[in-house]
């Protein structure tokens, strides 16, 4: 398939943040067209030039592939009527991340299966930037299992989602910075068990605690990883270059550390690390941003379908 083809792709659920996110990507892409995009109360709209549509009128078999931003626990039953009219998927729902049914797209470490896959199951957004700043380390048997390793992201309120909740008005959050799912037991803990395990080998134990920045859009995470032995900066940002050596969508912020505005309305994610003083054991500062609704989301999902389709995988993409 070449880059002169207009491959038709279908939306479901675009009138959320996400799909918002895919009709604007999709848009611009050169060798893809929007052939449906769906909606449920929004249905009958006119959202970037496309009129949305009820899921149940969605003429499947038009698509060569379908991407679903549904939410979770819905999007399955799509995904897989989608699977029966013969067309591919890309499933954005946390629905598939743990199911064999489908290849997790991490793109930078599954390119070859998420190429050859008739489903990827889109990667979540606070898990993409974690994966990405701990495989190389992981990898490389670098982390001290012995001790646990530490993640504290916060995330813009796109990534909660546009239904109306009273805790995410603006007069609620502005001004304002705090923790939720405190206790260790957020959804994405076992997709980020799951994919270290498989892609490194790594079973130690994981902390993790998201926060609501009062900002539309982005994720920066600091993690706090304990290691096997010492690395100064230039041997540890040297382990990352080399990691993600020609990697068009991952960007190593060598001397310095990335913040949101490295990210945002980018298919990138921006990894800087940082040697701890003043402690007895040795452990490394990694500092990870993304933008939630682009490489965390509609970006991510853009960029695997270019594998998926014969693209080059960045068409379409600000990385």
């Amino acid at each position: 398939m070449n880059n002169h083809t207009s491959v038709p792709v279908g939306v479901l659920g675009a009138s959320g943040y996400v799909g918002q996110e895919l009709l604007r990507l999709l848009a611009r892409h050169p060798g893809a067209s929007v052939a449906f995009a769906t909606a449920a109360s929004a249905a009958g709209e006119l959202l970037d030039g496309q009129r949305l549509i009820k899921i149940d009128d969605a003429p499947l078999a038009t698509a060569e592939i379908v991407l679903s931003c549904l939410p979770h626990g819905v999007s399955a039953r799509y995904v897989h009527e989608t699977r029966a009219a013969g067309r591919r998927a890309v499933d954005l729902s946390a629905d598939f991340r743990l199911s064999a049914e489908a290849v997790y797209g991490l793109t930078e470490v599954a390119r070859p299966r998420v190429a050859t896959a008739e489903l990827v199951a889109n990667p979540g957004c606070y898990p993409t930037a974690a994966l990405l700043a701990l495989i190389p380390l992981a990898q490389r048997a670098l982390i001290d299992t012995s001790r646990e390793v530490v993640i504290d992201a916060a995330s813009g309120v796109t990534g909660a989602g546009r239904n109306p909740k009273r805790e995410l008005l603006f007069g609620e959050v502005a001004e304002d910075f705090r923790a939720y799912a405190v206790g260790n037991e957020h959804r994405h803990l076992p997709e980020l068990r799951a994919t270290l395990a498989r892609e490194a080998g790594f079973t130690g134990d994981l902390v993790f605690t998201p926060h609501l920045l009062p900002v539309k859009r982005g994720i920066l995470e600091t993690i706090h990883v304990p290691l096997t032995r010492v690395l100064d900066q230039a041997t540890a940002e040297g382990l990352y270059q080399a990691a993600y050596a020609g990697e068009p969508c991952v960007l190593i912020t060598a001397g310095a550390l990335p913040s949101l505005q490295d990210v945002v309305y980018r298919n990138r994610v921006a990894i800087g690390v940082a040697p701890v003083h003043n402690v007895r054991r040795p452990r490394l500062t990694v500092i990870a941003a993304i933008d939630n609704l682009v490489k965390g989301a509609a970006g991510q999902a853009i960029q695997n379908m270019n594998l998926m389709l014969g693209f080059e995988e960045t068409t379409g993409l600000v990385c």
